[in-house]
């Protein structure tokens, strides 16, 4: 089988997958860094001042980046039919609305992400910091048991050793952001040993569910003929209704009070975006390489970003 490439003039030839890691990593990064910045500025600015325009909402910056997901998707497509609104829509009609089959199966990634999402808010108000980042590592190690599973993958103990030091590196990595962290906690805070154990529960359910719904995500993705960009339509269709029941489960009243858009500065907006784009530069790496590597890929951008 041909290995898809990038071609740049008439010699260089540079594979998908490779391309596709290398956005990641950037982008990852970038997502990181401006992320952080954007919550602690507007977290600085809040301090002592009643009148500060609020932070901007979670939950509607996921719903957001949703929809550009789904526009962004669309948009390739109507540029795969030549900019043809009739074979757009008709295109659209027949390979998602009119098969709602293959529809449906992306729902089940969208469900997974959206409760590993909740878990984990869920897990951050029961453990500290040092346990989550760690426990939540074990998803690089989850991800390559389902590979072997669902996939087929054949691992050998040498890989399975370098998933570990991987797990572990990115662990160690992360220790120093949280010791900052805990120097400013407040001792009250302590969690009783029920509560440690249901945070424990609830980051490993989450591990299971980010290396399920990503190697499921890839199986669809390869055993299918669809083109990548309409899979991303699918998913985005369901991200945008999962996303909307988030903002409305979570934030209602703050959205009452002081609007959809509070808090969205430049910043905010380019965290939307990268986010975003993320989503589909995640899904082209799974296409073209594979769960394990957008791991290793992902966890260069955190060693980078720390």
């Amino acid at each position: 089988m041909a290995e898809d490439v990038l071609r740049i003039g008439q010699t260089v030839r540079i594979p998908l997958k490779y391309v596709s890691l290398s956005i990641l990593i950037v982008q990852t990064t970038s997502l990181v860094l401006t992320m952080r910045y954007s919550r602690t500025t507007a977290a600085k600015h809040d301090e002592g001042d009643d009148n500060a325009t609020p932070m901007y909402l979670a939950s509607t910056a996921v719903f957001l980046s949703e929809i550009l997901k789904i526009f962004a998707s669309v948009g390739v497509v109507w540029r795969e039919v030549d900019w043809k609104w009739d074979s757009l829509a008709k295109t659209l009609h027949d390979e998602v609305w009119g098969k709602p089959r293959e529809l449906l199966k992306l729902s089940v990634p969208a469900i997974l992400y959206t409760l590993q999402n909740n878990l984990l808010f869920l897990a951050l108000s029961l453990l500290d910091a040092a346990t989550y980042q760690v426990t939540y590592q074990l998803k690089i190690l989850t991800t390559a048991l389902f590979s072997v599973i669902l996939l087929g993958k054949k691992l050998i103990l040498p890989q399975w050793l370098s998933l570990l030091m991987l797990m572990t590196g990115v662990a160690v990595v992360q220790m120093p952001n949280v010791g900052r962290t805990a120097d400013d906690a407040d001792p009250s805070k302590a969690h009783s040993v029920s509560q440690s154990l249901a945070g424990l529960a609830a980051v490993l359910v989450a591990s299971c569910s980010s290396g399920f719904a990503g190697v499921y995500f890839e199986k669809i993705l390869k055993g299918s003929k669809q083109s990548l960009w309409l899979r991303n339509v699918q998913l985005a269709f369901f991200g945008i209704i999962f996303g909307f029941v988030g903002v409305v489960t979570n934030d209602l009243e703050a959205i009452r009070k002081n609007g959809f858009f509070q808090g969205y500065t430049t910043v905010a907006w380019i965290v939307v975006i990268l986010q975003a784009f993320g989503g589909l530069v995640i899904a082209t790496v799974v296409k073209y390489a594979d769960n394990i590597l957008k791991g290793f890929a992902t966890s260069l951008s955190l060693v980078l970003s720390a």
